[in-house]
């Protein structure tokens, strides 16, 4: 596959390789250089530390309140 680097330095990425490496808008991709060649690499879409963060705010809750605290989120829980 092939691809033109526009005036701006922008570049095309083919439908079929965004397809199989779920690559949609918004996806962020980290630009390096390995032997010369340029290499793009999907950042994670959130640290998986951070999507931990905060979940021991909860200990002591029942289910039930936890589920109603993250469907209004969070307001109810105290």
């Amino acid at each position: 596959m092939k691809t033109t680097v526009s005036v701006k330095g922008q570049i095309t990425i083919p439908k079929g390789l965004r397809r199989r490496l779920g690559i949609e808008p918004g996806t962020v991709l980290k630009c390096a250089e390995h032997k010369g060649c340029l290499v793009l690499e999907k950042e994670l879409a959130q640290d998986p530390v951070g999507k931990a963060y905060g979940i021991l705010k909860h200990l002591g809750k029942t289910t039930a309140e936890v589920l109603r605290a993250l469907r209004s989120d969070g307001e109810d829980v105290q």
